[in-house]
């Protein structure tokens, strides 16, 4: 009998990384890996301030799943402010002497298991670690394949003028396998002149020359979504379409951890009828500026329509909106958002485009006002309106304008506009139920994956 293999896994600081790679981290232990999931001290901290078990894996552990749960210091203050430059250029040239030492301790402690990486893409100490403990590498992306795609190819975007690409310039990108076009309007930010001097750009472009190194790619998509783009990556690195992971219907535990405390809306929500709700988030991370928070806020209030909406604690909304609100409105900090897309009274979904609630949203059959703010949001606002026809654009000007939001929100929730996107968001979101029944091509890939993984740290550990 062969020696198990060992998981280790060290998770991105976002909220929007952490959910679907916690989940991975479950699927992995049900398939009988050993798995070591690692969060920096400061999440732990913040998972312990809102949360009575800050153990996510807890719950795991009790049907019989073998998850390790531990924690490694960045080196940073707990109330350091993570978002600074400063802390990314640490993490993009530093951090990787402190996951050494704790890969190397960890190896150590147990030598008759197979250890291998399973790292989130955007990390960029995967190789360092990797070839130092001769480790098999195991890269997770939790963006489209059609983002990952492009950002893969930025030689060839270079090549052909288009990255950096000009901030105002409306050119079509078809020369890369597996992409039929793309227009340059809707590139992510930090593809184009006015991101090419951000630590984003940096942290990009790093992280894609690790991943080009990686044994295994996994996705959080779905093969039948994006196929042509993944049949394309395929061809030079295996890439598995295992989305989305974190439905997966065969999760012993499947965990949905938050790192704020979730406000309870479903008593407001069972006042109002059926599809008459328009759910409202930016995300856990990027802020919108304050004139868009205040357009938005004045165009709910002209729009008369019904609305739950996450509003940040440091966001700024405009002096008197939360009193004029009345019952038409609920303000909340955080929510459970697959509880809130799932409840009958929502209708619609104003979002960021960030792509775990462009998932959510279709996983749950709710057409979508898109509003993307950076990063991938852009692409996979493409995805949503031009490609998959279940959303639309919130705005086509320039700038967000009150009198624009209210026609938006009116005609979409009461102006057939979302019985039309609701047509086809059946269609879209049946695919991804079915990639993950027992027979589809998520849970399949994902057999697949971890049988190649098997075989190759067989092969390693001779």
């Amino acid at each position: 009998m062969g020696r198990r293999g060992h998981a280790i896994m060290v998770a991105l600081p976002y909220q929007g990384h952490i959910t679907p790679y916690m989940n991975l981290a479950i699927k992995l232990a049900s398939k009988g890996i050993l798995v070591t999931f690692v969060h920096l001290e400061f999440i732990h901290h913040r998972l312990a301030s809102s949360l009575s078990e800050p153990d996510p894996f807890s719950m795991a552990r009790k049907s019989g799943l073998d998850v390790r749960y531990k924690t490694i210091s960045d080196g940073f203050p707990i109330d350091h402010d993570r978002g600074d430059d400063m802390y990314w250029e640490f993490m993009l040239q530093s951090f990787w002497i402190r996951v050494d030492e704790f890969v190397g301790k960890l190896i150590r402690s147990d030598p008759d298991l197979v250890p291998f990486l399973v790292t989130d893409t955007l990390f960029t100490w995967q190789t360092a670690v990797a070839e130092k403990h001769n480790l098999l590498m195991v890269s997770f992306w939790t963006e489209p394949a059609l983002v990952f795609s492009l950002a893969y190819h930025v030689q060839l975007l270079r090549e052909n003028g288009h990255c950096p690409c000009k901030d105002r310039v409306e050119e079509e990108i078809n020369y890369v396998d597996g992409v039929k076009s793309v227009n340059t309007k809707d590139l992510m930010p930090y593809l184009k002149e006015c991101g090419t001097g951000t630590i984003a750009h940096k942290v990009q472009m790093k992280a894609f020359e690790e991943v080009k190194k990686a044994d295994f790619i996994l996705h959080n998509t779905v093969y039948e979504l994006e196929s042509d783009t993944l049949s394309a990556l395929n061809k030079i690195q295996p890439n598995y379409a295992v989305g989305p992971i974190s439905f997966s219907s065969n999760l012993p535990a499947p965990v949905t951890r938050t790192l704020w405390s979730e406000s309870d809306c479903t008593n407001w929500l069972r006042s109002k009828p059926s599809g008459s709700v328009l759910y409202v988030s930016f995300g856990s991370f990027l802020l919108a500026s304050k004139q868009v928070v205040g357009e938005i806020a004045y165009g709910l209030l002209l729009s008369q329509v019904s609305f739950v909406w996450v509003v940040r604690e440091d966001a700024d909304l405009p002096s008197g909106f939360r009193d004029e609100i009345t019952e038409r409105g609920l303000v909340v900090p955080w929510c459970n958002q697959i509880s809130v897309l799932s409840d009958p009274a929502v209708g619609g979904f104003l979002t960021h485009c960030g792509w775990n609630s462009v998932l959510e949203s279709i996983w749950c059959g709710v057409p979508m006002i898109c509003y993307p703010l950076d990063y991938d949001q852009p692409m996979n606002r493409k995805l949503v309106v031009d490609d998959w026809k279940v959303g639309i654009n919130l705005h086509e000007g320039e700038y967000v304008e009150r009198e624009e939001v209210c026609k938006k929100m009116t005609w979409f929730m009461n102006g057939g506009v979302s019985e039309k996107l609701g047509k086809e968001i059946k269609k879209v979101s049946a695919k991804l139920h079915d990639a993950l029944e027992n027979d589809g091509s998520s849970e399949a890939n994902f057999d697949r994956f971890v049988r190649d993984l098997k075989a190759k740290l067989a092969a390693n550990a001779e």
